[in-house]
């Protein structure tokens, strides 16, 4: 109660004018409504982030002494990704990778930079964008699996898998883990009204993942799902909202189970269903399989302090690393490799310090705090490292980080007067 009392008066709110505030919450939405659509380069997300950072920079926004570890990260990462790629950058397609992942580091400060002010506002926006695109994106996968958009299916449908407006069915699925789980948070503690619609949102969010057929979207899904809910029963305020939550979860999963076993009475979806769910697939076995390649991969990285470059990997084995962590190593050496994994624990660990801090915006904290820690989880089997969303995610959370560190800053005071009159 006493953070809830201090959050409207000592708390450092936005000073723009309100033309300009409402004009920078628009292109936070657009941007997590925009991520959806990269089918096409540059895509849609790209234009809107360049634009939106050049709208944010002419009115106004600020590098935090906080984001001085994760810059610097981001650079030495990316230093190390273009001396490794020196020799191959007379390639097209490296030097569009280098010029990517430093892109990305960009977009990550920027995020960062933009969730570390107004904040609860601003990752409202985001949340409604994403959960837009993640219902775009959805729509065009189920419509192109089902045959429901004239000459969809070629271009919404990979390998008999659904991708949407996605060049995978494996980012596809990904993508769509974080604005269902918003949607799950509005089904389990949000107004009947609102709850209804959102179930109806992740229903269809679900049921794209599943057609996407894509192993660990499928257990992502479930894992962050239950992680998250799991954190809302922990940080809820009330014995009622607790129990709504497990009732609500239960429910879900009931009708996810009902879902489930009508789709599987189609027969194309059975058969697919039945060979995606096997651990038994010839590309993860062997030798040269996707955990053979990790071991080999790694012991190669020991005598290799600049690694191989990028896009080098399936120049010595059959297929790419599929582990985000080699990748760094291989495509960067040990300057990459070291920092890589180093900037995403470091982010991991200091997400768990603010799980419990009671701000305004910790149930969207909670939602992106579970999905950028299955994405980490995922980076072990898949390459994540030029996944838009992952380092999105990313930004947001360090500027949840900073934005919580001043709340809880703003706060103490009121807090320490509150202990010291009960003391009294």
């Amino acid at each position: 109660m006493a953070y809830a009392a201090t959050a409207s008066t000592t708390f450092p709110q936005a000073t723009v004018p309100p033309g300009v505030l409402a004009l920078q919450r628009a292109m936070v939405w657009l941007a997590g409504a925009s991520g959806a659509i990269v089918f096409i380069e540059p895509s849609p997300y790209e234009l809107v982030t360049l634009t939106a950072a050049v709208i944010f920079f002419a009115t106004g926004m600020r590098m935090r002494l906080a984001f001085m570890p994760l810059l610097l990260m981001l650079v030495v990462l990316n230093v190390g990704y273009s001396i490794g790629a020196i020799p191959f950058l007379d390639r097209p397609e490296v030097a569009t990778w280098i010029a990517t992942s430093w892109y990305m580091a960009v977009t990550v400060v920027f995020f960062a930079m933009v969730v570390s002010e107004d904040t609860e506002a601003r990752l409202d926006m985001l949340r409604r964008g994403l959960v837009v695109g993640g219902m775009i994106a959805s729509l065009a996968a189920v419509g192109g699996y089902f045959h429901l958009v004239p000459g969809g299916n070629d271009l919404l449908t990979l390998y008999d898998r659904a991708r949407g407006t996605f060049k995978d069915p494996n980012v596809l699925g990904a993508f769509l883990i974080l604005p269902a789980l918003f949607s799950l948070q509005s089904v389990v503690s949000d107004p009947p009204g609102k709850a209804f619609r959102n179930s109806i949102a992740f229903g269809i969010m679900s049921l794209a993942i599943l057609l996407a057929f894509s192993r660990a979207a499928w257990g992502g899904l479930v894992i962050t799902a239950a992680f998250m809910l799991a954190l809302m029963v922990l940080t809820s305020r009330s014995q009622t909202e607790r129990s709504r939550i497990i009732v609500m979860a239960l429910v879900a999963v009931i009708l996810a189970v009902a879902l489930i076993a009508i789709l599987l009475s189609f027969d194309s979806v059975a058969q697919m269903f039945k060979q995606r769910a096997s651990f038994d697939q010839s590309y993860d076995e062997g030798r040269f399989g996707r955990f053979g390649r990790h071991i080999l991969g790694a012991e190669m990285a020991l005598d290799l302090p600049f690694g191989i470059g990028p896009l080098q990997f399936h120049n010595y084995f059959p297929e790419d690393t599929h582990n985000s962590y080699l990748n760094a190593f291989m495509s960067g050496g040990w300057i990459s490799g070291v920092v890589y994994p180093a900037l995403v624990f470091v982010t991991v660990i200091t997400g768990f310090r603010y799980v419990f801090l009671p701000v305004p915006w910790q149930r969207t904290y909670v939602a992106i705090f579970s999905a950028f820690l299955g994405t980490v989880g995922e980076s072990f089997i898949i390459d994540t490292d030029h996944w838009r969303h992952f380092w999105m995610m990313l930004g947001a959370m360090w500027g949840m980080y900073a934005a919580a560190s001043r709340y809880r800053a703003a706060a103490e005071p009121a807090l320490t007067a509150e202990a010291a009159a009960r003391a009294s």
